[in-house]
């Protein structure tokens, strides 16, 4: 099952987080203080990888400044203990499966389930089905004999289907039925039994790891092996026990190793493994090896590890000859290395979790930070959700702006006495709301992005894609050849990637006081309220947000629309002529619809294109670009290019 909304109360800086989504990959971003650990501390222990940490502490975790004002209106009944987490999860084909054994649905009405976990007790589970319904389809399921199956339909719990059941003949199927039921008949519903059996166990538990888990290079194991029994492991144990479980070793053998080749040839597997997936993501330095050995205490090792039998964790430096601790290399390797350890023996161990990362990378360069983003996206993806936290422009990916959370307490910034609704930690979505300390990690990230480009310069128009830049950049050279106005050369366009990008780009570019932004994007219905924020929110003046629309005069458009259909068909069946099983005419499409793709994505839905090609807006633009000149466009279709330019070269500084 998948997280889909995480809703956060009363724990630590946090009053109301609000709801916020959840993909596969979540940012966390926020200034120092923001409450982004609060946030994933709330998560971790509403259902820990690591037993002992689960729960919540009033003392520890309710807000200081109303814990007593909560204490004593729980004591007088005036309010409920606190929910402090509230997830929703999406069930997947393998949940839905395991669920209708028990409920005979051929198609699972229910396709979430809600978390919950407070203060007081254990977590609760709600997911809600039709008990009666269920019961008559698992009835209806098992071939029993007719007088059976007529008393057992009648039964509208499970104590009255196994009172059914035990009055008849005792064929296979009714002992198997019963078999199914009997357990049921030990809780209080159906319905319970099923979310204790089924759902419950299937839940995705949270992996916290922050730098407090980094190992520390050396340990002593009979002082590990009593942690571990006593349930009392330091955070830094989890690494190392990760490393020795990839040796396929135990404790017990590492003390009573019998062979002492046998041992190290699994640790040195273990370590050659390790530096394979090391140096893969680590540009910093690739001449580095991993060793692990086993040895015997001596006098003078460090305190803790002077009786018994130790282990040791080096790094050898083959450029350089030089072997060190793995305790004593730099902060930022350490951390990678402990995180490695311990996540490739979760991942290999096929453990149901999602991973919480505060501030991973921290102690990391910048180029580190980017190949740990690649780690993210090759390794994790489609293993684990994840979700982490940030203030580094450098853990921000900028083109997929999508994923990010705002993080941000207005309470820090507003001094001793803020308003009440600007007290306590809140996620944001929506960029337009977040103040200018809590965006900079996403300047940051964009600043680098536009760094490595040409698509930013003083006069910024932003459009969607880069088939927008195409046809106005195609559009104006033809018209300047015709003697006619074409976009000013001050202009420099910029292709966001996607209508729902062009929010956050304004956002990040208009905080740049040196640069004049404008943007020209599509029109539709379900897109005016994010349109008319852009000026409404102040980011822009309206005269600087232009659509389609303004130069097609239609109800909605693209910069597709601004062509006649006739002509932009002939791009469509020129750019994709050897993948179409005949040329598209305006008659093939759904005359209703109110724009061109909109209409072509209806067609090639039922009619399409051929070797598994699907239609895109880039190749009739860049078609566009390679064949045509002034010839086969309307005056129209001219005229209403040329007027957008016009417009937009009012603009210009």
């Amino acid at each position: 099952m998948k997280l889909k909304t995480v809703h956060i109360r009363e724990f630590r800086s946090i009053n109301d987080s609000e709801p916020f989504d959840i993909g596969e990959v979540t940012c966390l971003v926020g200034k120092n203080e923001s409450g982004k650990t609060a946030l994933l501390r709330a998560l971790y222990q509403m259902n820990p990888f690591v037993a002992a940490d689960a729960g919540y502490s009033i003392t520890g975790d309710y807000p200081r400044v109303n814990v007593e004002d909560y204490r004593h209106e729980v004591q007088k009944a005036i309010r409920q203990p606190a929910t402090v987490a509230r997830v929703k999860f999406e069930l997947d084909e393998d949940d839905a499966e395991a669920i209708q054994v028990y409920t005979g649905e051929k198609d699972l009405k229910g396709k979430t389930i809600e978390v919950t976990r407070g203060f007081e007790g254990d977590y609760q589970v709600e997911y809600s089905f039709d008990e009666v319904a269920a019961l008559k389809n698992l009835v209806g399921q098992h071939e029993l004999p007719e007088n059976t199956a007529i008393a057992a339909a009648q039964g509208n719990t499970v104590a009255e289907v196994l009172d059914a059941l035990t009055t008849g003949n005792q064929t296979e199927a009714v002992t198997s039925l019963t078999n199914m039921l009997a357990p049921a008949s030990e809780h209080v519903s159906y319905q319970g039994y099923i979310v204790e059996m089924v759902v419950k166990p299937r839940i995705p538990k949270f992996l916290y790891f922050d730098e407090y888990y980094q190992m520390q290079g050396c340990e002593n194991i009979e002082a590990l092996m009593r942690r571990k029994a006593n349930n009392q492991l330091q955070p830094s144990d989890h690494p190392l026990l990760g490393l020795i479980n990839r040796a396929r070793l135990n404790l017990d053998q590492l003390v009573a190793a019998t062979s002492t080749r046998d041992l190290k040839n699994k640790l040195q597997g273990a370590s050659n493994h390790l530096t394979k997936q090391v140096i893969r993501y680590w540009s910093q330095n690739k001449h580095l090896r991993l060793f692990f050995d086993v040895r015997e205490a001596r006098a003078n090792d460090p305190d803790g590890m002077q009786t018994g039998t130790n282990i040791w964790s080096e790094v050898e430096d083959t450029k350089h000859f030089v072997t060190t601790e793995i305790g004593t290399r730099s902060h930022g390797f350490i951390w990678f290395f402990s995180f490695l350890a311990w996540y490739s023996d979760v991942r290999d161990k096929g453990e149901n979790v999602i991973l919480l990362l505060d501030e991973p990378g921290l102690s990391l360069h910048g180029k580190a930070q980017e190949d740990l983003l690649k780690y993210f996206e090759v390794e994790i993806m489609g293993q684990h959700q994840l979700i982490y936290t940030t203030h580094s422009p450098f853990m921000v990916d900028p083109t997929k702006f999508d994923r990010v959370r705002i993080v941000q307490d207005l309470s820090v910034e507003h001094g001793p006495d803020p308003p009440p609704e600007r007290t306590g930690t809140r996620v944001l979505t929506d960029v337009l709301e977040a103040t200018e300390d809590s965006l900079f990690p996403l300047q940051g990230a964009l600043g680098y992005e536009i760094s490595q480009t040409l698509f930013v310069g003083p006069n910024s128009l932003v459009v969607e894609g880069v088939s927008d830049l195409l046809f106005l950049q195609g559009m104006s050279s033809l018209l300047e050849a015709d003697g006619r106005v074409g976009l000013s050369k001050k202009w420099t366009i910029t292709p966001v990637g996607g209508a729902d990008k062009v929010p956050t780009f304004v956002a990040l570019l208009g905080a740049k006081s040196d640069l004049n932004l404008a943007v020209l994007v599509d029109y539709q219905k379900k897109d005016r309220q994010t349109i008319e924020n852009l000026y409404k929110k102040k980011l822009l003046a309206k005269k600087q947000v232009l659509t389609y629309v303004d130069f097609t005069k239609t109800r909605e458009a693209d910069v597709e629309d601004m062509f006649d259909e006739e002509f932009y068909l002939g791009l469509v069946n020129g750019a994709f002529k050897d993948a179409l099983a005949k040329p598209v005419t305006i008659e093939d499409l759904n005359r209703n619809l109110p724009r061109i793709t909109k209409k072509l994505k209806e067609y090639f839905d039922t009619n399409p294109l051929k070797n598994n090609e699907s239609f895109n807006h880039f190749r009739p633009a860049k078609h566009f670009l390679d064949t045509v000149g002034t010839g086969g466009l309307s005056k129209d279709a001219l005229t209403r290019f040329e007027e957008a330019f016009k417009a937009l070269n009012k603009l210009v500084r």
